[in-house]
């Protein structure tokens, strides 16, 4: 029998260290959407526990300002820009328009991404922030990135959803009107395309099942809706171990987490084989995880990879070594919100306003 792998940890927490710095050539498109990166690299340590060890209370100062000076303001409210990037010099503090404005994808990674750093949310703009997702909801529910125009899908829906759980204030959506937009999302195979009418994948999927289970917990399916996704779901495990996004597609790592977590969700997390040895696969020798073997890695599917273990640790058999052993140790993961227990329980604390907040209607 072949031996367990062993799990590189010092090589993963070393490739999204690099990437904070400076990504390499092949990823370099990533930059207009640096918080996102951010996000992917701590949050990698974060799951690693790896966070203090591996950035100074300098580093971590560092990072927790620049988020903060994302942070921008405006007639249309208040949330994070995705990068400086494309800022134009202005006599104004924070000129604001469409390229600088907030973005609703990089204020949920930013929030997420505070809490990692455990910052105390002193500066929040909580209304600005509330008055900022309702301006983005459309007339059918769905939200645009930005103000008025943008892309409209089930990533912004999800992202809207995510802040008011963790704002612990929904009166700023509409969110019957938002429920119905997801479920015309819905496939007859029992998955979520991107946007109405479109093929199920997973990472769709899972954005519509923890959308519906953040705002809905008490009744999040139909019991004919849920079978019906676990089918589609452990279908779409493949022969390798891992998951494929789509009917008839190959296994990338990135869906361990997309299909796995959506498992996890329905409460059907037995029904999972161990996709360990597959990520295993993925693992790049100097570090960091890739969608594939042999394709080059980063942050994303390296943060993805390492979030589906936490949810799915496997069982290493007794005979290996400790280092081997040790290596595949993690930590809890929240499936909702796609964060570490602990990071989740800082949330819960520091993130809510003083005053009592408003649940979904």
């Amino acid at each position: 029998m072949t031996s367990f792998p062993k799990f590189s940890r010092i090589g993963h927490a070393g490739h999204v260290n690099r990437c904070l710095t400076g990504l390499p050539a092949s990823q370099v498109e990533a930059e207009s959407t640096r918080m996102a990166v951010g996000f992917y690299c701590l949050g990698t340590l974060d799951l690693l526990g790896a966070l203090d060890s591996k950035t100074t209370d300098t580093d971590r100062k560092n990072f927790r300002e620049w988020i903060w000076e994302q942070q921008t303001h405006g007639p249309n409210g208040s949330g994070f820009r995705p990068s400086p990037f494309a800022t134009p010099d202005s006599l104004s503090e924070q000129p604001y328009g469409a390229y600088n404005g907030p973005h609703l994808v990089m204020t949920y990674t930013a929030l997420l991404t505070l809490a990692i750093l455990r910052d105390d949310f002193l500066r929040l703009d909580r209304k600005g922030l509330i008055k900022f997702m309702r301006s983005c909801q459309k007339e059918d529910g769905s939200f645009s990135i930005v103000p008025g125009f943008g892309e409209s899908d089930l990533r912004t829906i999800y992202c809207a959803f995510s802040i008011c759980h963790m704002l612990e204030d929904w009166s700023g959506i509409d969110v019957p009107r938002a429920l119905n937009y997801i479920e015309t999302c819905r496939s007859y195979e029992g998955g979520y395309g991107q946007n109405s009418f479109c093929e199920a994948s997973g990472g769709p999927t899972y954005i519509a099942l923890a959308s519906i289970h953040l705002a809905r917990p008490s009744s999040p399916l139909t019991a004919g809706q849920r079978s019906r996704s676990i089918h589609w779901l452990i279908h779409n495990q493949h022969s390798s171990g891992g998951f494929r996004g789509r009917t008839g597609k190959e296994a990338d790592a990135c869906y361990s987490f997309w299909c796995g977590a959506s498992l996890k969700i329905l409460d059907a997390e037995d029904l999972v084989d161990s996709n360990a040895q597959f990520i295993a696969s993925c693992q790049f020798k100097y570090g960091g995880i890739a969608k594939t073997p042999g394709h080059d890695p980063d942050p994303y599917h390296t943060y993805l990879s390492i979030a589906a273990l936490s949810l799915y640790p496997p069982h290493v058999p007794d005979d290996e070594s400790t280092a081997v052993l040790q290596s595949w140790k993690f930590g809890g993961l929240d499936p909702l919100l796609n964060a570490t227990t602990e990071t989740v329980a800082w949330i819960r604390a520091h993130v809510p306003s003083s005053t009592t907040g408003q649940e979904p209607q």
